[in-house]
């Protein structure tokens, strides 16, 4: 029977040491140590998050913490059995209910899992144990191959089952984890190049480039006539978008999951900005009216399965041959294969000239992985942007006053799993975003002082900036010059942000 307390203390020193390597060892360490029936309870919590989903637990409840007991007698499963009780509590007095059942609980916990416990139920447990150190834990405590490991959490939805079959199954078990129809699983992200000769030089030989459209990511299931359409967030949009799963619905393969983007046009056939493209997704009634008014289209770049196999493991050059093959040419994104950079560079200014963002180069090698910012996919845009977390913000004046405005803005360092803060910026803010944004990130609050208020790192902003200049007033020793706020990423994940090995290949190629 594993304590607690236990848990706590390896979540105390994986928290305390910046070093991946030295996470990786403690947090591998501490899961041999696990019976079967607390494995999976283990990684959930060292990830930051709880077998049971968000409970409804605020920081409305922190006054549930009671006097401390004097040591940890606390096991995992009797924490999970309660979180569980906790969250079927429902209907009338709910509240007083789950803060005398809270109070229970933590009168059993010592002032550390006290601690611990109250990070966690509000997700703010801020340790470095994020899900990419815990694979690799994962694979030196089962000892198998982390990319076996890797490949079964693109497919699962939970790290703590992958885990337990890794550990008490072995490398073989996670074959079992596979690509299911209309269970859609986190996009493959891109990481960045300056221009197309860079992702020559970097992915070598021949290269797939294909226009980097500024729509709404989707990725689309079909089989025989029943289509389903999701988000890079995994969220069904098929009744919004019903002119794509028209389209899709009369290609010829019975079964297939494509990657691909959705954008509509104006009547010049001139793509609309981003946040025109995303009206169509938050709309569920009346689609049928705003389908005249403002048409969608969807363009595929990649085939993740075709009939009966799933192909998202194998050489890209194979996945874009399917591609070609299922999906009629005016619905795939226009593609070049080429090693030569003056045909690249041709290709990128027609991308331009035709209103899009630019320009996505491919390993034609390179095997689909899902969540993964993998170096086998470039984006190169005209100008330099980054998907950055808000970390806190300020309080504005004159006209701005009252509203939150100057964004603090940071990237998680994978190294430690902290957020690095970059810089400033309250330029590009419309009053429409000035609301919106003071909303929501009260909503996230932490803590404030005077004049500023630190929120939990959960909302994506896409900054525009000149360049990156080196700074030593920042941790991560780089900041953001000239930045202006371009959109809300409300599409994204904070965990598919840039990252600061993103910000250091940018200004190391400057």
């Amino acid at each position: 029977m594993t304590l607690l307390t236990n848990l706590v203390g390896t979540s105390l020193r994986v928290s305390a040491n910046p070093a991946r390597s030295t996470k990786i060892r403690e947090l591998a360490a501490f899961l041999r140590t696990l019976a079967a029936d607390e494995i999976e309870i283990a990684v959930h919590y060292l990830s930051g998050e709880i077998p049971q989903g968000r409970i409804g637990i605020g920081r409305r409840l922190k006054a549930a913490a009671s006097r401390p007991a004097s040591e940890g007698a606390l096991s995992l499963v009797e924490l999970d059995h309660s979180l569980t009780t906790l969250a079927g509590i429902r209907g009338s007095g709910s509240t007083a209910r789950r803060t005398e059942a809270l109070q229970a609980l933590f009168s059993r916990a010592t002032a550390d899992e006290q601690k611990f416990l109250l990070h966690l139920l509000v997700g703010e447990l801020r340790q470095g144990a994020l899900a990419g150190v815990m694979v690799d834990a994962i694979a030196a405590a089962a000892d198998v191959p982390v990319a076996q490991v890797r490949r079964a959490v693109m497919y699962s939805k939970s790290l703590g089952l992958v885990a337990s079959v890794a550990m008490l199954e072995g490398a073989a078990a996670l074959g079992r984890f596979q690509l299911e129809m209309f269970a859609p699983i986190s996009p493959m992200l891109a990481q960045t190049a300056v221009d197309v000769g860079e992702a020559l030089t970097e992915l070598g030989g021949e290269v797939e480039f294909e226009w980097k459209m500024d729509g709404a990511r989707i990725q689309v299931h079909k089989v025989g006539t029943e289509v389903r359409i999701y988000t890079r967030n995994l969220n069904d949009v098929t009744v919004a978008v019903p002119e794509i799963a028209e389209a899709v619905r009369g290609f010829a393969p019975h079964t297939l999951v494509l990657d691909g983007e959705a954008i509509a046009f104006d009547a010049r056939g001139r793509p609309h900005p981003f946040q025109i493209t995303m009206r169509r997704f938050g709309r569920k009634l009346n689609v049928a009216a705003l389908r005249e008014e403002l048409p969608i289209q969807g363009f595929f770049f990649d085939c993740l399965r075709q009939d009966a196999h799933s192909i998202a493991d194998r050489p890209a050059a194979e996945r874009f041959a399917a591609l070609a093959e299922a999906v009629p040419q005016q619905f795939q994104m226009r593609r070049l294969v080429t090693s030569s950079e003056s045909a690249a560079r041709e290709f990128y200014a027609a991308a331009l000239a035709a209103g899009h963002e630019g320009v996505m180069a491919k390993s034609l090698d390179s095997p689909y992985e899902a969540g993964n910012r993998g170096a086998s996919w470039l984006k190169i845009k005209k100008a330099h942007t980054l998907d950055l977390i808000v970390l806190a913000a300020e309080w504005g004046h004159g006209r701005r006053t009252g509203k939150l405005s100057n964004l603090h803005l940071g990237a998680l360092d994978p190294a430690t799993g902290e957020y690095v803060m970059l810089g400033k910026t309250f330029k590009g803010l419309t009053d429409a975003m000035l609301e919106w944004q003071t909303k929501e990130l009260l909503a996230r609050e932490i803590r404030r002082d005077q004049w500023t208020v630190y929120v939990r790192p959960e909302l994506v902003v896409e900054i525009a900036f000149s360049d990156l200049q080196a700074s030593t007033r920042y941790p991560g020793g780089l900041a953001l010059r000239l930045a202006r706020v371009k959109r809300y990423r409300d599409d994204k994940r904070p965990q598919e942000a840039d990252d600061m090995s993103s910000v250091r290949k940018i200004h190391s190629a400057q």
